[in-house]
């Protein structure tokens, strides 16, 4: 029974150990296939296509090799060539400097500051700048740069965007040092006038703030440390403490109030002085009226007078006087209850004061 099965057993020994180098040269060919898909992929890693709107720089083993424009790019793979994509010559990367408004904290504690609990000094000037007249006003600065030095923007890419809000905070605090408050407040845009250097003060504001931005990033390159940019041109917008404009809103309405005032008590002024003046004149009218009534009245009364007087200087008409007598004795002499006649040549009867007849 035993010689029977042992042929049997080593009859089955050599078929088995097919199968395992079978599965073994499979595995070892999907290896194969796998790695020289990799070894591919990896030496074709560094061929890639370039936009227009981009540029590469290749690092060969850490050093400048060559930089790349729009197009086909081949390189070694890494680690032998390393490639690194830049915006291209004459794009513009926009870039808004949060680091010169204020601070969440500066703004929770605007909401809840009150005489009792005053801010603290570092809360209260966060986001504000001095002016050149000790007033205070915040700007809000968009850069837009562009990438001059693609090798020293790559050596200093994660030093870039920090170094260049610095270098804008820099120059905003000289600029707005340099100037009063009504100089820069003209860089908002709302802020329309019909003065054409309003607009011109508007663009020096923003020129000097790039050209002094400019002048440190070359200052930096002079140094050796440059990080490879040149602002193109800022966008500022500047405005005042929301306190500062409750004030000059509270002052611009009590202005408002006192002119429109003053306009109403120079309206009532100028009524009370037309009816002053009319009043004036129709009194002046009256009196002329009556003086001239008088005077024809007392000319008339005087007429007589003043006639009689005339003929005697003129001795023009020696009978007036006798004629008047006549006239105006039968008058008095009739008002009169009796009439007592003296005779001048005789004496027998005379009227003496206090006897009694």
């Amino acid at each position: 029974m035993s010689e029977h099965l042992e042929p049997e057993a080593s009859h089955e020994r050599p078929g088995g150990n097919s199968a395992w180098l079978q599965a073994s040269r499979l595995a070892f060919l999907g290896l194969y296939a796998v790695t020289l898909l990799a070894a591919l992929a990896w030496a074709a890693s560094n061929v890639r296509q370039i936009d227009p709107q981009n540029r590469a720089v290749v690092l060969r083993l850490g050093a400048l090799e060559r930089i790349q424009n729009a197009g086909l790019l081949t390189a070694w793979p890494q680690p032998f060539e390393q490639v690194v994509l830049l915006p291209s010559a004459d794009r513009v990367i926009e870039r808004h400097v949060e680091t010169l408004l204020r601070s969440p904290a500066a703004v929770q504690a605007d909401r809840t500051a009150s005489f009792a609990t005053p801010m603290s000094d570092a809360l209260a000037g966060s986001g504000f700048l001095l002016t050149g007249d000790a007033g205070v006003v915040q700007l809000d600065v968009t850069v837009y740069y562009k990438v001059t030095d693609p090798y020293a923007y790559v050596l200093q890419t994660d030093h870039v965007l920090p170094a260049l809000d610095r270098l804008v905070n820099r120059s905003a605090v000289a600029l707005t040092a340099a100037r009063d408050l009504d100089t820069i407040l003209v860089a908002r845009p709302e802020m329309v006038s019909a003065d054409s250097k309003a607009a011109e003060r508007r663009e020096r504001l923003r020129g000097d703030l790039v050209q002094g931005i400019n002048k440190r990033l070359a200052d930096l390159t002079a140094s050796g440390v440059g990080i490879g940019i040149e602002v193109a041109r800022v966008d500022v917008q500047s405005s005042l403490p929301a306190a500062a404009v409750s004030a000059f809103n509270a002052v611009l309405t009590a202005t408002q109030q006192a002119e429109q005032a003053v306009a109403n008590a120079r309206t009532d002024a100028e009524r009370l002085t037309q009816s002053a003046t009319q009043q004036a004149d129709r009194t002046l009218q009256v009196a002329h009226a009556q003086a001239s009534e008088r005077l024809a009245k007392a000319q008339t009364d005087t007429a007589t007078v003043a006639s009689l007087a005339e003929s005697i200087r003129d001795k023009s008409d020696p009978g007036l006087l006798l004629r008047l007598y006549r006239e105006h004795v039968p008058k008095i002499l009739g008002q009169a209850g009796s009439v007592t006649t003296v005779d001048p040549h005789d004496d027998s009867r005379l009227i003496i004061q206090g006897a009694e007849q």
